[in-house]
């Protein structure tokens, strides 16, 4: 169920067309931004609040709520495609993301706890992220004829009918147990109030545990960081445009970068081990790529582009994996959000940048400009990321044991 929620999550054919959408309804550079920004606001808003509300209710039910409010917006564009509607429909989105952040990694992560088999959560949400990045490959295909079939409409009438599908799936994700609160305190028996009292407890135990621990932290500030990189990939179909081949054919070209980071999603489990030192070099290397493909002026350079982001998702998967290894409290899906809020509110300077770098510059060369985060995280991680935890409680040969009540193919 994990797998096939991972996927439907990500089988939203309007994604890879969203800033086409947006441009093309009349929207100037500064607005389309704008959009991202508010999508990301609105995420940041709500993500701490709902990590720990995530803790004290059911975690299901938040993933089937946030699917549904993602197809009210693709539903809503459809009949009033403007900026206002725009507006409306990207602050649903931004609480679908909200709702969804932390939540299932922490839902996983508590399975796998009740079955001693953590050990295995950096490949089991390896794949589940390559299954995730497949399914945004056939929607990216998806879209070209969609685009030619139906225009717009039948591209957001599409996505609205996955998100349906991606909430029922989501109702029939198990409900294991918590892990058990530690520490400061003593929310223990908190972990299972439904209300006001228990939230705030999870919610106080999650920023303790922040504030107490400074491995917890660093972990966070990168699994914060690195998300927002993929903050480019909104900005890839205008990047591919601006080389001038047609519009049909960006989804085309832009399934390449999707492809690159179902690569980096899928050697997450065959890396789990890998050194900070090591991930740090690969960053320096797409640092590197990003700038090159970004500033070549051809079609191609989305190659050097898709690298760059297949090694950031493969950092991001093991950012993520050590994050959640450090986290000894039972508030995991609240520590979990506000590294989600960090990746908002850092994604939200990178909207302001291509706003406000739009101005004096084209597309090739903000997004060329964006290559200095991924610099900047290369240099900081070999202190900051924590090494990965023992594998010995992997059985011999290495076979990462799945828990088969979240993983049903």
């Amino acid at each position: 169920m994990l797998y096939a929620f991972s996927a439907l999550n990500d089988l939203i054919p309007f994604v890879p067309v969203a800033a086409l959408r947006f441009t093309d309804s009349g929207l100037s550079a500064w607005e389309v931004s704008s959009l991202f920004g508010l999508l990301a606001l609105s995420a940041l808003a709500l993500e701490v609040p709902s990590g720990a509300w995530a803790d004290v209710v059911s975690r299901r039910a938040l993933l089937a709520l946030g699917a549904v409010l993602r197809a009210a917006s693709f539903t809503l564009w459809i009949f009033l495609p403007t900026y206002p509607a725009f507006v409306v429909g990207v602050l649903l989105w931004g609480a679908c993301h909200a709702l969804t952040s932390g939540t299932l990694e922490a839902l996983v992560y508590d399975e796998l706890a009740e079955k001693e088999a953590t050990a295995s959560f950096p490949a089991l949400l390896g794949r589940a992220r390559t299954g995730a990045l497949a399914a945004n490959v056939v929607a990216t295909l998806a879209a070209t004829p969609l685009l030619a079939l139906g225009h717009y409409a039948l591209v957001e009438a599409a996505s609205a009918l996955v998100c349906l599908t991606t909430a029922a799936v989501a109702a029939g994700l198990p409900a294991p147990p918590r892990t058990p609160a530690g520490g400061a305190g003593g929310v223990g028996g908190a972990r299972t109030d439904r209300g006001r009292a228990g939230f705030l407890a999870m919610l106080r135990t999650g920023l303790a545990e922040l504030r107490g621990s400074p491995v917890v932290r660093r972990a966070a500030a990168v699994a914060a960081v690195l998300p927002a990189v993929l903050v480019i990939d909104e900005y890839l179909p205008l990047l591919v445009r601006s080389t001038g081949v047609a519009t049909a054919v960006v989804p085309a070209l832009v399934v390449l970068a999707v492809a690159a980071k179902a690569l980096g999603g899928w050697l997450a489990g065959p890396l789990a081990g890998l050194r900070p030192r090591s991930l740090a070099l690969a960053l320096l290397a797409a640092t590197a790529l990003l700038a090159a493909g970004s500033l070549s002026g051809t079609p191609w350079g989305i190659v050097p582009v898709a690298l760059c982001l297949g090694i950031v998702q493969l950092s991001i998967v093991l950012s993520q994996a050590r994050l959640q290894d450090a986290i000894e409290c039972g508030a995991r899906a609240t520590v979990t959000s506000v590294a989600g809020l960090g990746t908002d509110a850092v994604a939200i300077v990178f909207y302001i940048a291509y706003g406000v770098g739009s101005l004096w510059g084209g597309v090739p060369v903000v997004i060329a400009g964006f290559a200095v985060v991924p610099l900047l995280l290369a240099l900081v991680m070999p202190r900051w990321l924590p090494y990965a935890r023992t594998a010995a409680s992997l059985p011999a040969g290495g076979a990462a044991p799945l828990p088969g009540t979240v993983i049903q193919r």
